[in-house]
This record gives C-alpha cells, sequence and structure tokens, in this order.
C-alpha cells in the first residue's frame, strides 16, 4: 500500500471533522441565518398598528396596512401574514378579549398565534404604564411652567418614581405575553420590538410647539430609554429577541421637521395620531426590525 493513502485518509478525515465543527451549533445558541419567510403574526399596541396612516384596513384597531409589521411581511416574503395589532392594546389585550377603538370587540391577539406560525414581533408595554395619560398631563404641565419640572414633580411627588415603578410593573406582564407566545408556537422566532424617540435625544425640546416643559425633556427621555431597558431585559430573559428601534430613531424627534420626523408632536403635520409614528416613522421601525431578522 502506497503511504499516500493513509496520508489522504487522514487529511479527508481532519476537514470532515473541521467542517462539522464549524457548522455545530451549541445547544441554547441562536443560529438564525435569515428571516423566517413561514407565517407572521404581528401583536401590538398602537404603535404597531398605526393609527390615521393610509390606507387604515380596521377602523376599530386603527391598523394600517403600510404600518412596520406590513413592511416587514413584505420584505421578507413572509408566506402567511396576520396582523392583529390594536390601538389601545396592552398586555392584557395580547391575552384577553377587549374592545377597539370604536368599541367593537376584539379578540385576545394570542388567538392568532398558531403553532405554525415561524415568526412573531410584539410591540407592547407603553399603555401598560400609561402612554396617553403621560402624554396629556406633561402637556398641560408644560402651557402652564415651561421653564419648571411640572412633569417630573407630578410623577415624583412623595419620593418615589411613579412612572419607574410603572415599568417595572410591567415587567412580568410582558413576560407573560412571550411566554403565552411560545406555548402557542413552540418553533417560533419571537421578537420583542421597543419604541422610538419621541423627544429629542438630547437638548430639551421645543416648547412651545411641542408643550413639554424644558425641564421634563430629559426626565421623559430617561423614562423612554427605561421602558425600552425593560423591553430588552424582558426579551432576553425568556427566550426572545430585541429589535431596537430607538437607536435608529435618533435624530427623527418630535421636534425636527415634517419631512425628517419619524413621531409626529401635539399637531400633526403627517398622517398619524398625536405623538405617534408617521409613516416614515413605521418604515424606519420595519428597517430596523427586518436588520435585527437577518442578524
Amino acid at each position: 500500500m502506497s503511504l499516500a493513502a493513509p496520508r489522504l485518509r487522514a487529511a479527508v478525515l481532519t476537514a470532515v471533522i473541521s467542517a462539522a465543527v464549524t457548522v455545530t451549533v451549541l445547544p441554547g445558541t441562536p443560529a438564525h441565518a435569515a428571516a423566517p419567510t413561514g407565517r407572521y403574526v404581528a401583536l401590538g399596541d398602537s404603535y404597531t398598528s398605526g393609527p390615521l396612516i393610509s390606507d387604515q384596513v380596521d377602523l376599530n384597531c386603527v391598523r394600517s396596512n403600510r404600518n412596520y409589521p406590513s413592511l416587514v411581511a413584505r420584505a421578507i416574503g413572509s408566506a402567511a401574514f396576520a396582523d392583529v395589532s390594536c390601538g389601545g392594546a396592552t398586555t392584557g389585550d395580547i391575552l384577553n378579549a377587549g374592545k377597539g377603538t370604536l368599541g367593537l370587540p376584539v379578540p385576545a391577539q394570542i388567538s392568532a398565534v398558531t403553532a405554525a406560525t415561524a415568526l412573531v414581533t410584539i410591540g407592547i408595554g407603553g399603555n401598560d404604564i400609561g402612554f396617553s395619560g403621560i402624554v396629556s398631563a406633561c402637556a398641560q404641565d408644560g402651557v402652564g411652567d415651561p421653564f419648571g419640572t411640572p412633569c417630573r414633580d407630578r410623577y415624583t411627588a412623595g419620593g418615589t418614581d411613579q412612572l419607574q415603578a410603572r415599568i417595572a410593573a410591567a415587567a412580568p406582564k410582558v413576560a407573560a405575553v412571550v411566554q403565552a407566545v411560545r406555548a402557542a408556537a413552540p418553533n417560533a422566532r419571537i421578537v420583542v420590538v421597543g419604541y422610538p424617540v419621541i423627544v429629542p435625544d438630547s437638548g430639551y425640546g421645543c416648547w412651545p410647539v411641542v408643550p413639554f416643559a424644558f425641564g421634563d425633556v430629559p426626565y421623559l427621555r430617561t423614562v423612554a430609554k427605561s421602558l425600552n431597558s425593560m423591553l430588552a431585559r424582558t426579551a432576553a430573559a425568556n427566550g426572545a429577541q430585541y429589535a431596537d428601534v430607538y437607536t435608529p430613531s435618533i435624530g427623527h424627534d418630535v421636534c425636527r421637521s415634517k419631512s425628517v420626523r419619524w413621531v409626529e408632536g401635539l399637531v400633526p403635520e403627517n398622517a398619524a395620531a398625536p405623538f405617534h409614528p408617521n409613516a416614515a416613522g413605521e418604515q424606519g421601525m420595519a428597517t430596523a426590525v427586518t436588520a435585527r431578522l437577518a442578524a
């Protein structure tokens, strides 16, 4: 027998072992080479549904067909797509039946998630901490005291930051949603989607165009970042991924010009609800989610 044969067999064996090591993925290590193209279900609140952005395809849930889930579904080529996001939704509305903005019944959003679902995005948490009430109260406070910190004073009276407490209280509720999705779709990729910039990421805002007191803008910025941090931690702790839409939205806040902003102010200049993403914002969020899926 030639000496070359054993060397050849050894070389082949080494190559096979190297290839096996290269493609082997340790248990528990994510291995997402590409976005799932099977059935995609989108769950969420109004930042997901896209109120007042044309075309509105569900008035009871103020849902647009140009919201970020619709754009993501087209971008990744989802074989089937169900968007059950609904304006005003809380974590409770994902797990239980409720009512939409017209007062009509809405099934529990989780009911759209099936065992065959390949991808689920979840955009929730803002209404659990009272988003609309916070915006309304802080805007009203800012009109009367633009140079103070009336909103911060309101929510930290007594020495406890009520909004940070609400964020902490929402964490187990978000976790319950992720766990319910995992139980309904054991093989699905689950992505929790954060919230974009509303007030500028630096500075003191643009009173009176957006009537938050100058001193309250840093406080509200901290609250937004705390909410997103909670969502990221909760996703990671429950086997889901997190899509950061805050970072790419920096520079597109409510104080920017009509053509630059992603989130409208108190009086929208682009089609959107007040203090909600416009079409550019939904596109920006879709781009961030799609990039996360490809990672």
